[in-house]
């Protein structure tokens, strides 16, 4: 596996414990950061041995969203003389950061988001990429773009309204106000919240043993299929499910879940 400077890689039990590292910046992203987090989980979707990825944030916030410092370089496209190029060239910056928080929800491993304290801007449009959402009593969420004269455009207003109540989804991207913890389980926005970081970061680690124990194969594709019925019919979906089983239903972790569950043994899968 690679080696990353903008983020702490941990591997174990095949579990990946991912974790934000520029702690000086809030986490905050920089443009070498956003490349670097689009490469890191193309990885690790592609790393057999890895089964669940947890996501967490060195220092004070889990994630301050990007860089301040990135956006005024937006600037820098009105040297483009030729307006066509210029907002050609503004509409690839926006798909470029797209893409790389669609790299978190296109990875085919489950991704638990471990969250303390600020989780600002862009970070929630990273969590919202994120197949389950867990934080701290003190943790907030807001969505700060309004605040800043943007409308936000890369991932939040497409995935919050699908993960909470749409009148909820509304006010927070109207307001910016904060989201705190106990609030945010209220609401569905995370699944748990805990008292502190620490027992956050046990909890979740629990959670993602007990999923990277369970047949690989079938993880994967209880992703996949839970993402594609987000987005398409019941038909549509039900259809797409006879296909994936049809293609994958009978693999060797079917035959050794049934032993193990005849046998009341922990059934060991391949990765």
């Amino acid at each position: 596996m690679n080696t990353y400077t903008f983020f702490k890689v941990e591997l174990a039990k095949n579990i990946a414990h991912v974790a934000f590292n520029r702690p000086e910046k809030a986490n905050a992203l920089h443009a070498e950061a956003w490349v670097e987090m689009k490469q890191l989980f193309g990885e690790l979707s592609k790393t057999p041995e890895v089964r669940v990825i947890v996501l967490s944030g060195e220092g004070k916030h889990w994630c301050g969203g990007i860089d301040l410092k990135m956006l005024m370089r937006l600037a820098e496209f009105n040297t483009i003389d030729c307006e066509g190029r210029k907002r050609e060239e503004v509409r690839d910056f926006i798909y470029h950061l797209q893409d790389c928080i669609t790299a978190i929800e296109q990875c085919r491993k489950p991704v638990l988001a471990a969250i303390h304290n600020g989780c600002i801007g862009g970070g929630v449009d990273i969590c919202t990429a994120c197949d389950i959402r867990y934080c701290t009593e003190e943790a907030y969420f807001t969505i700060k773009e309004v605040d800043l004269g943007l409308v936000a455009d890369i991932g939040t207003l497409q995935r919050l309204p699908k993960i909470i109540n749409s009148g909820l989804a509304y006010e927070m991207a109207y307001t910016g106000r904060k989201v705190y913890g106990p609030e945010a389980k209220e609401i569905g926005l995370v699944a748990r919240c805990y008292p502190d970081k620490e027992q956050m970061l046990e909890g979740v680690m629990e959670i993602a043993q007990q999923i990277a124990s369970k047949a690989p194969i079938v993880i994967r594709g209880t992703k996949e299929i839970i993402r594609y019925s987000r987005d398409h019919s019941v038909e549509e979906s039900l259809r797409h499910m006879g296909t994936f089983n049809a293609a994958f239903l009978l693999s060797n972790d079917l035959a050794k879940a049934f032993e193990a569950s005849m046998s009341r043994e922990v059934p060991e899968f391949e990765d």
